[in-house]
């Protein structure tokens, strides 16, 4: 192992991640071959297969599998190492990898503005996907803070609640319901609806609320972009139920206004988790701290 480099580790432990080097070589940018090529070496390196195909997908042999423990170890002690120096030297510098949901995507650059300017050393990778993607990364710990939809259940995590998280009924403007008030919950199910996609957390809560309440709606559309059926509701085609924070950038003028429904909003609230036992960067402990000491104030400035 002694012949093994860092950088044949890292292209390892993406290629593991993936099960294929096409991917690893997609994320890394580099070349199929040149990804095969590190493998081979280090394969030659170990002395014992890391992988085996099966059809088109590779998988982890006994020795892939120790492996790939022990580059997790490598790389997260290099972090840290890396972290503890630039604390040292007196600066705040280093990697912050987040994953977030999709509608978290309205307020979390809007905190991460501040965050950098105050600490310009710091590089930022944001992951915007929805509820399953986030746990998934969250169960691999590929990132080193998590905001997902709701809790995640059967997995350990730390968590720390962040942000309320109100979902209302929006609707185009010129909707016949738009000027009413008190609108009792079973006019709902003479509109037709735009639901977003399954695997969403929104969508869960909004089925979950309906359920509780003996509402069935019409689902004319399933969409997975917030801004694709803020554009369906602008247009006419339905309603739809949203966070209040996808109105972020329409302003007081916008196309899309909120009904005034029974029982909505809609509380649900934000947490910031990672998988319980885990030891966070000081880049990444500086920005928790900076999301719960300061974070709701400035996030409820966005639209409230």
């Amino acid at each position: 192992m002694k012949q093994a480099t860092l950088h044949q580790l890292q292209v390892f432990e993406v290629a593991a991640r993936h099960g294929s080097f096409t991917r690893a070589a997609e994320e890394l940018f580099l070349t199929q071959p040149t990804v095969s090529m590190q493998i081979k070496q280090l394969t030659k390196a170990v002395g014992l297969p890391l992988f085996e195909q099966v059809g088109r997908k590779l998988y982890l042999t006994d020795a892939g599998h120790e492996l790939n423990k022990t580059c997790q170890e490598i790389f997260g002690r290099l972090s840290q190492f890396e972290m503890t120096i630039a604390d040292m030297k007196g600066l705040k510098q280093g990697k912050l990898r987040l994953a977030v949901i999709t509608t978290a995507k309205y307020v979390i650059p809007r905190l991460l503005g501040p965050f950098c300017q105050r600490y310009p050393g710091i590089d930022v990778s944001l992951r915007v996907t929805n509820h399953d993607s986030v746990v998934e990364r969250l169960v691999e710990n590929r990132d080193d803070l998590y905001i997902p939809s709701q809790m995640p259940t059967n997995i350990d995590v730390t968590s720390y609640p962040f942000l309320e998280n109100p979902l209302v009924v929006m609707a185009s403007c010129n909707h016949p319901l738009a000027q009413e008030k008190n609108i009792p919950i079973e006019r709902l199910m003479n509109e037709p609806f735009i639901m977003r996609e399954p695997g969403s957390g929104t969508r869960q809560a909004v089925q979950e609320f309906l359920d509780q309440h003996k509402i069935s709606v019409k689902i004319r559309l399933e969409l997975s972009s917030n801004e694709a059926i803020k554009q369906s509701i602008a247009g006419g085609l339905g309603i739809s139920v949203l966070s209040r924070y996808t109105l972020a950038l329409e302003g007081s003028t916008g196309q899309i206004v909120v009904l005034d429904v029974q029982g909505f909003p809609i509380q649900r609230h934000w947490n910031v988790v990672y998988p319980a036992g885990k030891q966070l960067s000081i880049v990444a402990q500086t920005f928790l701290d900076y999301l719960k000491n300061e974070g709701r104030t400035i996030a409820e400035k966005i639209v409230f």
